[in-house]
């Protein structure tokens, strides 16, 4: 597990294997990007948290013995952003937190924060426009099971889609459907910052499969999902900030009959800006997991984190 003075000084590299004959290798303790036989980057080993490699590419064994014997992992990711494969650096010896999750009995009171702090997060960004938020809120309070939790958040859910989103031609949220550019774009903005906050909850060890507020079920990282909702805004403010800005180019998308696509030449374009936007809220996101780390352990002597978008 690393410290927060640590963490600061750590990186995410992104590889984006637009061309054949590209790989990354080990070299005095950098890891080194090559394209055609020529060195393009290279970033220190003592640097890097974690590296999400787009596309294919060779990649030694060498590397990957380094790459977790520095704490680093490594996500493979297909060409639309899927994670097939890991090979993540985590603390799995950590069998008392493991028996701590396991055990918990206060599930609804932590569904209930994340379910209250999301909401507000979308208040934030709509400068409380939304006359309930009093009601919403005792709702919340007062629910009686993570279903009921469930309902309550995706009516305010789709509120705020509705009026956050209604000025870049919003329809509505159908997530990994791909119905239209937005959709699609909150999947690869949302599916990154998963990414970015499981590989948090495993250096401390925790089974990113046992949620709380995500019931368990087969191949799911419930906590992951779990944890990912009070930030879900980070996505959502770029979504709009970078329409505002003129980065979103609809020619830079194809629809094959069924579904929206986006060209393989410019995939890097948008990770880049989902990216930017995770890593200006890094240090909120490693703060936030340590808190719910040390909550876990000892709920009665510490309280359970808050992420505030303001």
């Amino acid at each position: 597990m690393i410290s927060l003075n640590d963490f600061k000084e750590k990186e995410i590299l992104f590889i984006n294997t637009s061309d054949e004959n590209t790989k990354i290798r080990l070299e005095n303790d950098n890891v080194v990007f090559e394209k055609e036989g020529n060195i393009i980057n290279r970033l220190s080993c003592y640097k890097i948290l974690a590296v999400f490699i787009i596309g294919d590419l060779t990649i030694t064994t060498k590397l990957i013995k380094n790459c977790i014997n520095f704490g680093i992992s490594i996500f493979l990711m297909k060409n639309n952003f899927e994670v097939y494969a890991s090979i993540e650096c985590k603390a799995e010896g950590n069998y008392l937190l493991r028996k701590k999750q396991y055990s918990s009995t206060d599930d609804l009171y932590m569904s209930k924060q994340i379910v209250k702090n999301k909401f507000l997060n979308q208040q934030y960004l709509l400068n409380n426009a939304i006359n309930s938020k009093n009601i919403v809120i005792k709702k919340i309070d007062h629910a009686e099971d993570s279903n009921s939790l469930l309902g309550i958040e995706g009516s305010f859910s789709k509120d705020f889609f509705k009026e956050y989103f209604k000025n870049i031609n919003w329809y509505k949220r159908e997530p990994r459907t791909k119905i239209d550019i937005n959709n699609l774009l909150l999947d690869i903005g949302y599916t990154y910052l998963f990414n970015y906050i499981d590989c948090l909850l495993r250096l401390y060890g925790f089974d990113n499969y046992k949620g709380f507020y995500h019931k368990l079920f087969f191949q799911r990282k419930s906590l992951s999902c779990d944890i990912v909702e009070p930030f879900r805004c980070i996505i959502d403010k770029q979504l709009v900030k970078s329409y505002n800005l003129k980065q979103i180019n609809i020619n830079d998308f194809e629809f094959d009959g069924h579904r929206y696509m986006l060209e393989y030449n410019k995939s890097k374009k948008y990770t880049k800006i989902f990216f930017e936007a995770i890593i200006d809220h890094k240090e909120d996101i490693f703060n936030y997991v340590y808190s719910f780390y040390r909550y876990v352990c000892d709920n009665k002597k510490y309280k359970f984190p808050i992420f505030n978008m303001k």
